[in-house]
């Protein structure tokens, strides 16, 4: 199946979400710290720690602080980190 061409307001909208990705990644991040204080069972904790790691994957994380984040699994060090790094907009993580 060929390719389908976009129309210039579907463009625009794709243009825009990905110029805004890492806004909405650590809007994701800070939804997900606070399901994982929720987070009752092991398997959903499981699961949030897992969109966890891919939302810091697509926020280019330093591969050192994401192992770090996921070794530890504790919400408040994902939530510290969280909080510089929506402090330091697009600086460098």
């Amino acid at each position: 199946m060929p390719g389908k061409d976009h129309s210039e307001y579907q463009k625009s909208l794709i243009s825009g979400y990905y110029a805004n990705l890492d806004t909405i990644m650590l809007g994701k991040l800070s939804e997900l710290v606070t399901e994982l204080y929720l987070a009752e069972t092991q398997k959903r904790k499981h699961q949030l720690w897992q969109r966890a790691e891919k939302a810091m994957l697509k926020l280019k994380i330093r591969p050192a602080i994401i192992r770090h984040i996921i070794e530890r699994k504790d919400p408040k060090i994902l939530a510290k980190n969280l909080q510089d790094w929506l402090s330091t907009g697009n600086k460098k993580r």
